[in-house]
């Protein structure tokens, strides 16, 4: 499908966010052409028939695909090097069909348990519901996830770098227990980012996106994204998306298209601020920790340079005072909007322990080193000048206040 379908030769992944996957109509139209349709039509019942035995390559409602769509994962496939990809809804849709497509009664789920809320409440609280065993482990510790992984596993699942504390985990190291234990290695690479980290480089089987964040990168649609073998997902992976509807609206994908033109512009001048941000707090009265991943203090700083180009787009640091003087620095920022949001372009500030991490239980949140002082900035594009003084002005409001 792929116009960059040339034997023997391969592009740099500016080349293939641009390019991959296009797939012109007969107008030859620059840009991709956005197919608005709940169905297509067949020109014979014999051909309908087909269509719905697999024996023919035809679109048959845009629940189970439309062009559009296909043309988003086909070019997200050719960006992350994986054998296929299956666009969903959201990214959390993406997480639970990747699991759920792994993973059923009886069956066992290892993973970290410093996840982003949401993936916690699948691992902790769904997932056991339909007869699946969910072991959590803490994501460094190689030693527990060997024990953990001593016995036959179904899955195993992490972030790495996590949300919002900035835990990685051994992606090698971690995938080759896992695929000992028979488990297939699902990675969130959201904090990471199809930009710097490649984790089926690293050993990893699938990996899950919430296409909403840096691929959109613009607060405009939701969108998530499943990729990996073939086999798993034109196999399991397509069946649940047939059949439980979770699918990606053919307006999203288009949006999603332009989007990954951008983002590795976007995204390496984010991180440049996010790294000069973190730097400036490191030290600065009233925080008491400032967590990002190429910072030379960060606990896992050689892991980050040895399986991460980059250090993604979001600082966390903990201010002295816990939730009140929180909410008081994030009520004086003027440039940072609060929002849950993160990997946009304008800059968002996030107090995970009342919002996005709020189902956790204190001590669920303490163990992934979440305290009532924490404080998450998503870092965007806005001159990183006025994003240091902005929040310099907010520190020295809320220390006095």
């Amino acid at each position: 499908m792929s116009t960059l379908d040339e034997p023997g030769r391969s592009f740099r992944p500016e080349t293939l966010a641009v390019r991959g996957g296009l797939s012109r109509t007969g107008f030859d139209e620059t840009s991709e052409a956005m197919f608005l349709t709940s169905g297509f039509v067949y020109e014979s019942a014999e051909q309908a028939e087909a269509a719905f035995k697999d024996e023919v390559e035809k679109f048959i409602y845009s629940r189970y695909g439309n062009p559009t769509v296909a043309m988003f994962e086909e070019r997200l496939r050719l960006l992350e090097g994986a054998e296929a990809c299956f666009a969903t809804a959201s990214g959390m849709s993406a997480v639970w069909v990747a699991l759920a497509a792994l993973a059923g009664q009886g069956d066992r789920v290892v993973a970290s348990r410093a996840l982003f809320g949401s993936c916690f409440v699948i691992v902790d609280e769904i997932l056991p519901r339909f007869g699946v065993e969910t072991v959590l482990v803490d994501g460094p510790d190689l030693a527990q996830w060997e024990e953990a992984l001593s016995v036959p596993t179904a899955a195993v699942f992490f972030e790495t770098p996590s949300n919002p504390m900035q835990e990685l985990v051994d992606i090698e190291a971690v995938s080759r227990l896992a695929h000992a234990a028979g488990a297939v290695v699902v990675v969130d690479n959201v904090f990471g980012t199809p930009v710097f980290s490649r984790p089926l480089e690293h050993g990893a089987d699938v990996v899950v996106y919430s296409a909403t964040k840096h691929i959109d990168g613009q607060g405009r649609v939701l969108g998530g994204a499943v990729l990996g073998p073939a086999e798993f997902i034109d196999g399991p992976v397509k069946n649940l998306m047939r059949h439980t509807g979770p699918s990606m609206s053919p307006f999203n994908a288009w949006v999603l298209l332009k989007g990954l033109e951008t983002m590795s512009l976007r995204v390496r001048h984010m991180a440049d601020n996010a790294l000069i941000l973190a730097r400036h707090l490191q030290g600065r009265e009233g925080v008491v920790r400032v967590v990002y991943p190429m910072l030379p203090n960060h606990p896992q700083h050689e892991l980050a340079l040895r399986q991460m180009s980059g250090g993604g787009t979001v600082v966390t640091f903990e201010v002295d005072g816990g939730k009140d003087v929180a909410f008081l620095l994030m009520n004086a920022l003027r440039l940072v909007d609060i929002s849950n949001n993160l990997g946009d372009a304008k800059s968002l500030v996030t107090h995970p322990a009342t919002t996005t991490h709020r189902r956790l239980t204190q001590e669920a949140r303490a163990a992934v080193g979440i305290t009532d002082g924490t404080v998450r900035i998503s870092v965007g594009l806005e001159s990183v000048e006025d994003l240091v003084e902005d929040v310099e002005a907010a520190l020295a409001g809320a220390r006095q206040a």
